[in-house]
């Protein structure tokens, strides 16, 4: 990385930052903005919800522990007899 002054270049100060809010404002206006953050904290939540509760139904999954139910072995193939 090289440093500029106190930024690194190629990292977002706080004038790039103001920068990107302006362009949010002029291309959404002022009124959609408050209804689309909403909206997408929202949606967030809801995703954070169902990935918790995934992760309750299936205890140990995280670990690679599987339920015993789906813990089992493939069947064997039968041993020809003589």
């Amino acid at each position: 990385m090289v440093w500029k002054g106190e930024v690194a270049v190629g990292e977002f100060s706080a004038w790039h930052w103001l920068i990107v809010a302006l362009v949010f404002v002029v291309l959404f206006g002022a009124k959609r903005l408050p209804d689309s953050a909403r909206s997408l904290g929202q949606a967030l939540r809801l995703f954070k919800q169902e990935t918790s509760r995934m992760h309750d139904e299936t205890p140990g999954a995280a670990q690679g522990v599987l339920p015993e139910s789906e813990n089992h072995q493939p069947p064997q193939p039968p041993t020809p007899s003589a």
